[in-house]
């Protein structure tokens, strides 16, 4: 309690009210004074409350700040049971009541004043359903509620931007900028005019450079427009494969298929479509549905502090708490036959989730599948659009994995080949090694020999001339394989040229009017693509013609649809209207007093004869309390100071008799009782 009033009190003496407030002072405040400090607030919230309750009736300021605290959603603490205690201390000026109240809006005051401004234009006026059956009350109604719906959108919009991070200073800024950056480019514009005059045919310029920027333009839109008949037959292209590719599917499907599997694979996807639709899709449709109503509903609430939300998030345990123990009362209560009953439910209910599950399974799959063969054909358009190779796919690719794997196994072969071979190379190295590790030694000890005998270097020379004999006859023999070899292959290749020229000619003769052909119709392909492209072009800015155009027709059907559903409509409410007036206005011109009673007018007039009299008694009352009220508050006052006076005398007759019976014996109940 000492926080709560340590935070009023810090709150008060702050802006904007600026009290000089401590902890002594506050809590020694009137009642009439706390209500007043409760006033401020709520007038600092709302404007209209800035008056002096001392100029005001208990009851109207009760009731006032009744209103406006049930309009800022305050709920007071405790039971329903302790909302009339509360307000009779809220009336009274009950500083527990005063206190909770006060510390519960100062907590919350930028948001209060945020809901009380708002609901002073989205507090809907209630009107009865009578007098809304009038034309004019009718339309100004419905302006009244096309406005608030108008002040919901721009406020809204008003709190997007100011939280969009915008501020007006920068945007002055970026305006001044702007200007300073259109001034620096007028004197730039001026300067160059005032170069461009000195020379003599700068008219001509000007208009060669308009006609140059005008052709660049024109150059830009042409590419943009090409571009864009580029993606549209890409676009065109990719159709056509997947066309291609459904119509190979399904020539490759009912050639290998037989009449009953095709026709239970169609069962099958009817099946599942019209489990789709009659089940699962409007399930979703109208959960869906029912989102949007909640949060359409939640949008159109004024926003909720936090406070609000744990409240809410209570009393969403206790439901569940609640809804639980229900549920295990009912368990509880049940007979076997419903436990039977409901075995079956749950398994009944386990084979809908399954089904359910394995439909959004299967539909998954579907949208992957879908998602892959787009994936595989954009990939399959790229790598055409890059090296002209076309993927295989069915057979061709079994094949080619066939062939494959014939070359994986010769692979395997050949790298075992390969790996003895670089074993073998292994130990024939370290043999090499170890025969030039002999040789070098033997050649040591022929080198100490000959040095021992006289005769060094002879071995050296002997292995020298050894080495040019050998390599003189190598040659000599090489020359002579070589002008062999070489004859040989000049009579070889003469016979190969005869022989190719002899083959070649008849081909080359058949090739010259294929060459001619193929020219010629290179020349017609160019043309009939160019056609085609041009029809393409042609067909598909028809068909989205059209297809605005139907578009268009269809989104006015419904609007003339519509319209013809509310004119229908208000001829059914005007035809009630007039049936009405003409029944009012012949009981209003009858001649028999009883039907004359039974019209609206005299029923009003006497509703108001009614509530001017009761008008009248109220005022008459309440002038009888006015007279009253200082005597009937002195004769309380006097009530109240009897009644003190009897405590008082009733405390000390208590306390002379305790001290009387000191010592004496009581007998009370059948029992004896010493007083000491």
């Amino acid at each position: 309690m000492s926080e709560q009033l340590k935070f009023i009190v810090e709150q008060l003496n702050r802006e904007p009210f600026n009290k000089s407030f401590n902890l002594i002072t506050f809590d020694s405040q009137k009642p009439m004074q706390l209500l007043q400090i409760l006033n401020d607030v709520l007038a600092e919230i709302d404007p209209k409350h800035a008056i002096d309750i001392r100029e005001e009736m208990p009851e109207q300021t009760a009731k006032r700040m009744f209103t406006l605290l049930g309009m800022l959603k305050y709920k007071p603490p405790g039971s329903l049971s302790e909302a009339s205690s509360f307000r009779q201390g809220l009336v009274t000026g009950s500083k527990p009541v005063v206190h909770h109240v006060l510390f519960w809006l100062l907590q919350k005051l930028p948001e209060l004043k945020k809901r009380a401004y708002l609901a002073r234009f989205l507090v809907k006026l209630e009107v009865p359903a009578d007098f809304l059956r009038d034309d004019v009350i009718g339309d100004t109604h419905h302006q009244y509620e096309e406005l608030v719906e108008g002040f919901k959108t721009l406020h809204k919009e008003c709190e997007q931007l100011k939280s969009s991070g915008f501020s007006t200073a920068e945007i002055r800024r970026d305006i001044a900028a702007m200007e300073e950056e259109r001034e620096q480019l007028i004197k730039r514009v001026e300067r160059l005019k005032k170069r461009v005059e000195t020379v003599s045919s700068h008219q001509r310029m000007l208009e060669l450079t308009r006609q140059l920027r005008v052709e660049k333009e024109r150059e830009e839109a042409l590419a943009h427009q090409k571009q864009e008949q580029k993606n549209q037959l890409f676009q065109a292209e990719q159709r056509l494969q997947r066309a291609q590719m459904q119509l190979k599917d399904l020539r490759q499907a009912a050639a290998d298929a037989k009449p009953e599997s095709v026709m239970k694979r169609l069962e099958e996807e009817i099946k599942f479509n019209s489990y789709m639709v009659t089940d699962k899709l409007p399930k979703e449709l109208q959960s869906k549905r029912v989102a949007v109503q909640q949060l359409q509903k939640v949008a159109s609430e004024p926003a909720m502090g936090q406070s609000e939300l744990a409240q809410l998030h209570s009393k969403i345990q206790e439901a569940n708490v609640e809804i639980n123990q229900l549920i295990e009362k009912r368990m509880m209560r049940n007979d076997p036959m419903d436990d039977k009953l409901s075995l079956f439910r749950q398994q009944a209910s386990i084979i809908s989730r399954k089904k359910e599950s394995r439909a959004e399974e299967l539909q998954e799959a579907r949208e992957e599948l879908s998602a892959l063969e787009r994936e595989l054909n954009m990939k399959s358009s790229q790598a055409r659009d890059q090296d002209g190779a076309q993927l295989i796919r069915g057979d061709e690719f079994k094949r080619y994995v066939a062939k494959m794997r014939s070359k994986n196994v010769g692979y395997k072969k050949k790298k075992a080949d390969l790996d003895i071979m670089r074993a073998e190379y292994g130990v024939l190295q370290r043999t090499e090694e170890l025969l030039k590790h002999r040789h070098d030694a033997a050649l040591q000890q022929l080198q100490s020999v000959e040095a021992q005998k006289g005769i060094s270097g002879y071995s050296d020379t002997q292995e020298e001339l050894e080495r040019v004999s050998a390599i003189k006859s190598e040659v000599d023999e090489m020359k002579g394989r070589t002008l062999d070899d070489m004859s040989e292959m000049v009579k070889k290749l003469n016979s190969v040229i005869v022989d190719k020229k002899s083959a070649l000619a008849p081909l080359i003769k058949e090739l010259r009017p294929l060459r001619q052909q193929c020219n010629e119709l290179a020349l017609e392909y160019e043309e009939k693509k160019g056609q085609y492209d041009t029809c393409a072009a042609g067909l598909e800015s028809n068909r989205s013609k059209l297809e605005q155009e139907v578009r268009a027709l269809r989104d006015e059907v419904d609007q003339e649809e519509n319209r013809y559903y509310y004119i229908n409509c208000m001829k059914g409410v005007i035809e009630v209207q007039l049936q009405r007036a003409a029944d009012e206005m012949k009981a209003y011109v009858s001649s028999d007093p009883q039907e004359r009673k039974k019209t609206i007018r005299e029923q009003c007039m006497k509703h108001i004869a009614e509530q001017e009299t009761l008008g009248k008694k109220l005022r008459e009352q309440q002038k009888v309390v006015r007279e009253s009220h200082g005597p009937n508050m002195r004769q309380v006052k006097m009530w109240r100071d009897l009644e003190q006076l009897m405590e008082c005398k009733q405390q000390c007759f208590l306390r002379a008799q305790s001290q009387a019976s000191i010592g004496q014996v009581i007998q009370e109940g059948g029992e004896d009782r010493l007083v000491l």
